[in-house]
């Protein structure tokens, strides 16, 4: 079983952008978005995931992703998506001795920058950045199954 330990932060300013490493256009949209499982299609610049993950304990959750091909994914976010896909710019920007995943929302989700660091464990020490605002780890407004059906623009 695969286990994803990760911890959220909104981002509190732009000093990130001097550390970035690489960067991708991501759109995702949900096929199923329970408390208990999440199933996710993803397409990500010109490769495609669809991804399960397990319900939440802690900042933990069982993951599965699988390399599908990307016209099979637009056509699940155009045909099987319960809501808009959740259309972002992801940054992977150093800091440490970890790199960070930091999304920079668009649409309708405009205006939200958040920020998650993957660890190995959930005890793991890690350097909070300067640029890291308020920890939202366990705040399921800021989910992105829970964008893709409350757009952060409508808050």
């Amino acid at each position: 079983m695969s286990v994803e330990i990760e911890r959220k932060f909104l981002v509190a300013n732009d000093a990130w952008r001097s550390d970035v490493v690489s960067q991708a256009h991501i759109l995702q949209g949900y096929l199923v978005s329970r408390a208990e499982i999440t199933v996710r299609v993803r397409v990500k610049d010109d490769a495609a995931y669809l991804t399960i993950k397990g319900a939440t304990s802690g900042i933990s959750r069982s993951e599965y992703e699988y390399r599908i091909p990307v016209e099979d994914a637009q056509s699940m976010l155009r045909d099987l998506a319960t809501s808009n896909p959740i259309d972002k710019t992801r940054y992977r920007v150093r800091s440490g001795h970890h790199t960070w995943d930091l999304d920079l929302f668009a649409g309708e989700n405009e205006g939200l920058v958040m920020a998650e660091v993957e660890l190995d464990s959930e005890q793991e020490a890690f350097e909070l950045p300067a640029w890291a605002g308020d920890e939202v780890s366990g705040d399921p407004r800021y989910y992105n199954a829970y964008l893709a059906q409350h757009p952060y623009q409508h808050w």
